[in-house]
């Protein structure tokens, strides 16, 4: 593995998270506090991938599904830990799992009845986070008075303008 590119990544994290916090206190246990999937879980999910892309020569395509699913719920927690949206991100886990099955998919015998489950898993997915992100959106916007206002403008005005002749 790259030095200078882990060496950058870890650099890049460590402004993100000190641009985040500025005037607030700094030790070290924050950087286990916000950045704990990065330190223990995504590595997880690339020595699975480095497995089986590095080190089998691309045999034991059963360790890419453990593989998938530890980076997708590194990259979640670490998104969640982050911004503090875990109300938002929960259903990523669910992607996690679909993630998973369509690596051992792609790079498997490629098994049409692996579809099954990787779309059923995806679309609950994506279906919980629209529900859930709209959800929150609504209520970060319900307690914005002049949110509420522009919208009753807007709607009064698509009520009033008129009909353009074709």
């Amino acid at each position: 593995m790259n030095v200078r590119a882990v060496a950058g990544a870890v650099l890049m994290l460590l402004g993100v998270f000190l641009f985040m916090n500025r005037g607030e206190t700094f030790d070290v246990g924050d950087v286990f506090e916000y950045f704990w999937p990065s330190i223990f879980i995504i590595p997880l999910g690339l020595f699975f991938h480095w497995l089986y892309f590095g080190v089998t020569g691309r045999r034991g395509v059963g360790v890419l599904v453990p593989g998938g699913i530890l980076l997708t719920v590194g990259v979640v927690c670490q998104l969640s830990m982050l911004y503090d949206i875990w109300e938002v991100m929960w259903p990523g886990f669910i992607l996690a799992v679909a993630v998973g099955l369509f690596e051992l998919y792609w790079f498997g015998g490629r098994n049409r009845w692996l579809l099954i489950p990787i779309n059923i898993l995806t679309v609950l997915s994506l279906l919980f986070f629209a529900v859930f992100s709209i959800g929150s959106l609504f209520s970060y916007l319900s307690g914005k008075p002049y949110i509420a206002v522009i919208l009753i403008v807007v709607g009064a005005l698509i009520l009033m303008s008129r009909k353009k002749e074709a």
